[in-house]
């Protein structure tokens, strides 16, 4: 009987042990900024074309997106104030910069604590044929709530073929313990000339 009820409280135990771990299996989702998904807030700016547009997210959360003199912010919230609010609404880079569309949702089990996004810079010493600048590759890891909303590692996607898997993995082990405020954002793998120019004062 003893050892009947020692075999069951250890199948229970190991059982227990799965399941806590398959709900906290880290895994990826995928949402879209693209204007056709997303809600427009007013109009744009007659004098700047300045825009502001609220897109679903996941977890409850919503992604907000501003760009003012063709550079984008894009913050996380509950709701677009608190968005707003968040260190990330805050955080521009120097030369002129837009995100691409596709948002990963890094998550442990259904809980999202960080996402993934590239964005490109646009690099003056690089004009094309018109005497435009050409712009370079960069990911974004930005942290999710609890806590606030910041940039916590950046991964040039030229200078690392394995951008992808780099950003996941910073994402992994820094994004929940990342202190907004206080810790540098982290540069992973080779520097490249996003990182550069995104990094530029």
């Amino acid at each position: 009987m003893i050892r009947t009820t020692t075999a069951c409280i250890a199948v229970l135990l190991t059982c227990t042990g799965l399941e806590s771990a398959a709900a906290q299996s880290l895994g990826s989702t995928y949402t879209s900024t693209a204007p056709k998904t997303c809600r427009q807030i007013g109009k744009p700016s007659e004098l700047d074309g300045s825009t502001t547009r609220v897109c679903p997210g996941k977890g409850g959360l919503i992604v907000l997106i501003a760009e003012d003199d063709l550079r984008e912010i894009v913050s996380i919230g509950r709701s677009r104030k608190v968005a707003a609010e968040e260190p990330a609404a805050q955080t521009w880079f120097g030369p002129f910069n837009s995100s691409e569309t596709t948002v990963e949702w890094r998550a442990a089990g259904t809980k999202p604590f960080a996402i993934i996004q590239r964005w490109h810079i646009a690099d003056n010493n690089d004009p094309d044929k018109k005497g435009r600048p050409n712009t370079k590759a960069m990911l974004v890891v930005t942290r999710l709530p609890p806590g606030p909303v910041c940039h916590v590692a950046y991964v040039d996607a030229i200078a690392n073929p394995d951008a992808n898997e780099l950003a996941r993995k910073a994402a992994d082990e820094f994004a929940r313990s990342f202190t907004c405020g206080k810790d540098e954002v982290k540069i992973i793998g080779n520097r490249g000339r996003a990182v550069e120019l995104a990094t530029m004062r």
